[in-house]
């Protein structure tokens, strides 16, 4: 029996514009444990350069970003950090998660 690592894969955003692109556009929100079987993917594609890059957060947000719209948790930046979760078979992310209208 295979399990899912996420509750979905998806393709774009499917929430209205937030107006945070940046990582000190997030800053302000705190984060807080996400189960990764909750999460909606918002890319179909990860690259694999930064999920092998050693330091691929060092210019980034040491959390990943997830957009909460509608009830559903959507996995905008952090793909990678995700998927390293996974593969170190561990359940939960910590993430900056963003509640939108």
């Amino acid at each position: 029996m295979s399990r899912m690592i996420f509750k979905a894969v998806g393709d774009g955003r499917p929430y209205p514009d937030h107006g945070r692109e940046s990582s000190q556009d997030w800053s302000d929100v705190p984060p807080r444990q996400v189960r990764l079987d909750e999460l909606v993917t918002t890319k179909r594609n990860l690259d694999l350069d930064t999920l092998l890059a050693d330091d691929s957060t060092f210019f980034g947000d040491l959390f990943a970003h997830v957009v909460e719209y509608r009830g559903v948790l959507y996995l905008e930046d952090g793909l990678h950090r995700a998927v390293r979760a996974a593969l170190h078979q561990r359940p939960i992310l910590h993430a900056r998660v963003l509640t939108v209208g």
